[in-house]
């Protein structure tokens, strides 16, 4: 599978920080809430807000509204292409 380099570089520019990355292992639970994915971070709202918005860029994340709730859910198809353009990459480095 040829996977677009934009698609690629926004998944792993989504995936290159902790908090990002621990937001995606909270969501890989099911659908949250926007504060409740905020609680466990020691970082404002706006700021895990800001997070989210990257993990939505990547379509990593998807929102929903249901009145005034925000609820967010894992979409897993982008690290699944990014994994498999690891993993075909993966003897050209180990070879190299």
């Amino acid at each position: 599978m040829i996977v677009k380099e934009s698609t690629l570089d926004q998944t792993l520019i989504a995936l290159a920080d902790p908090t990002r990355r621990a937001i995606l292992q909270q969501l890989s639970e099911g659908e949250a809430r926007v504060t409740e994915i905020a609680a466990p971070f020691d970082i404002s709202l706006n700021s895990v807000s800001k997070h989210i918005r990257i993990l939505e860029r990547a379509n990593l994340v998807k929102r929903r509204k249901n009145g005034r709730e925000h609820l967010l859910s894992l979409v897993p198809e982008p690290l699944d292409e990014a994994a498999e353009w690891i993993e075909s990459h993966r003897n050209l480095w180990l070879h190299a």
